[in-house]
């Protein structure tokens, strides 16, 4: 593969991710949604269908990588590191570009999250808190306890990611990013409670800064003073399901 096609695949599967994704949280979040309050299991799905989506669209240019965990616990079990740097900008910019086409989805929801005299659904027209339709936010603010929680669900996504790659038959038939997404999903319901499950650096940091720079009314906090844990726990999980795995299998 190119240093060109992983770029532009990159981008792409992970536009396409975060469109998915992002696009769901707005959809559960924000006032005016038809899909509002309809809860963490169509959040969870929806971030899996992203997967889906994504990797499937990206897999013929750059293999659908889409994750900087994923990429870094591939180069440690392999060596091989020389195109990491051209995966993470693809991924970082593909995650900013995929925000950017949620919030165009949602604009007309994103502009009336307004003060209002009243509004039907019981919250006084207050405005609804946005950065988490593009980030994570943790229930309990424990940083300790959110790195480890991110780290412990990066590993349950990557070491089998890898572990994947030695199953007969599962590359050929095509069926392995379809496991992919669904484990995703397994992830995002059994243990995205804590966190809201970044496993991802890029889903988290390219959707932030678009957050930080859209003219979004009432948007509230970017929240950069808890952003460096969706990012380093996820990379330390990414790199501890590529030593496990490397040494293991």
């Amino acid at each position: 593969m190119s240093n060109g096609d992983i770029f532009v695949g990159e981008v792409i599967g992970t536009a396409i991710l975060i469109l998915f994704g992002a696009g769901v949280c707005a959809a559960v979040t924000l006032r005016h949604s038809k899909a509002r309050a309809s809860g963490w299991i169509v959040i969870a799905f929806g971030w899996g269908f992203g997967v889906l989506a994504g990797a499937y669209t990206a897999a013929p240019l750059s293999g659908g990588q889409l994750n900087p965990a994923v990429t870094l616990g591939i180069a440690v079990d392999t060596g091989k590191w020389g195109k990491v740097w051209v995966y993470l900008l693809g991924q970082i910019a593909g995650a900013m570009l995929g925000a950017v086409l949620a919030y165009l989805v949602y604009l007309a929801q994103f502009q009336a999250n307004v003060r209002t005299e009243g509004t039907t659904d019981g919250t006084a027209g207050e405005p609804v808190p946005t950065l988490g339709v593009f980030s994570t936010i943790p229930e309990i603010r424990n940083p300790v306890a959110n790195l480890v929680t991110e780290i412990i669900a990066t590993v349950a996504l990557v070491l089998p990611v890898l572990a994947f790659g030695l199953t007969a038959g599962l590359g050929e038939s095509g069926i392995t990013v379809l496991i992919v997404s669904l484990l995703v999903v397994g992830i995002g319901l059994s243990l995205g409670g804590p966190t809201g499950y970044a496993i991802n650096p890029a889903r988290d940091l390219g959707p932030r800064l678009v957050h930080t720079f859209l003219p979004i009314p009432n948007k509230g906090s970017s929240d950069w003073g808890y952003a460096w844990i969706p990012v380093a726990g996820p990379l330390i999980g990414g790199a501890l399901a590529g030593l496990v795995y490397n040494a293991a299998f």
